[in-house]
């Protein structure tokens, strides 16, 4: 199996941290909860910034990974995401090397 994982750090408007969240959870967490193509998918609240958050997500493969950004809502969390957050947002892909307790 070929897994990829997706490092996402959003810095959001001073104070709307919370509000990004809300907007996370209103659109993706159900998606996130029921997608098989992921394995592990942290989203949280770094604790050195209080307007930054991290998105960690590790996949099956290519293919999973491009399923979330399909989903017919995404245009709408990315549109009211947007407008919290200041700049662009990170996105790093990974390709795994090495993942504790991996069968592979």
């Amino acid at each position: 199996m070929s897994m990829k994982a997706l490092y996402i750090r959003h810095k959001a408007q001073p104070g709307k941290r919370d509000e990004v969240k809300r907007v996370w959870e209103k659109y993706a967490r159900e998606y996130v909860e029921g997608a098989s193509g992921q394995i592990a998918y942290v989203y949280g609240f770094d604790d050195t910034d209080p307007d930054a958050i991290v998105a960690y997500q590790l996949y099956t493969g290519d293919a999973a990974t491009d399923d979330f950004v399909n989903q017919s809502w995404y245009e709408d969390y990315q549109r009211e995401t947007a407008a919290l957050l200041v700049g662009q947002s990170e996105f790093r892909t990974i390709t795994p090397q090495w993942i504790k307790g991996d069968r592979a």
